[in-house]
């Protein structure tokens, strides 16, 4: 049973060490285009709360 749990624990270590060893620091554009990305969506989903929430408000009225 032990010996399950650690090559379960095992096989997870080296898929984390191989995504790890993928990882590179973004440049400033990569930087800059994310939060863009993130910051639209951000923008995005507030409208949408917004716009329910004053839907809500005006429907119980």
């Amino acid at each position: 049973m032990v010996n399950k749990w650690v090559g379960k624990l095992s096989s997870q270590y080296l898929k984390y060490q191989r995504v790890w060893r993928l990882m590179k620091k973004p440049t400033m554009s990569e930087f800059i285009m994310i939060s863009k990305v993130t910051a639209v969506g951000l923008l995005v989903i507030g409208v949408l709360g917004f716009a329910i929430s004053i839907l809500m408000t005006m429907a119980f009225y």
